[in-house]
C-alpha cells in the first residue's frame, strides 16, 4: 500500500496533541503507528486512513472533522469575532 499525500493540507493534530501535553511518540504508540507517521500527519505530508484518523481523533478527544476538516474553526475568517455566519 502506497503512501497517501496530503501535501498542502493543514490539520489540528499537533495543536490538539500539544494541548494534552502528549509527545509524538506517545500518540504514535497509543494509535499503533510509528512516530515518523505522526510527524508526517502533523506536517500535512501524509493523509491518514479513515481508521487512523478515527483513532487519532479518539485519542485526542476530538473529532475527525475538527482535526482534519477544511479549516479548523479558529482558522476560519469571521468565526469567533462576531462577523460572518452564525453572528
Amino acid at each position: 500500500m502506497g503512501r497517501t499525500s496530503a501535501r498542502g493540507r493543514h490539520n489540528g493534530v499537533r495543536t490538539a496533541r500539544t494541548a494534552l501535553g502528549m509527545t509524538q511518540a506517545e500518540l504514535a504508540g497509543d494509535v499503533g503507528v510509528t512516530r515518523q507517521t505522526v510527524v508526517a500527519v502533523e506536517a500535512g505530508d501524509y493523509a491518514p486512513s479513515v481508521y487512523l484518523a478515527l483513532a487519532i481523533a479518539q485519542r485526542l478527544g476530538s473529532s475527525v472533522e475538527n482535526l482534519f476538516g477544511e479549516q479548523s474553526a479558529a482558522d476560519r475568517p469571521g468565526l469567533g469575532d462576531g462577523v460572518g455566519a452564525g453572528a
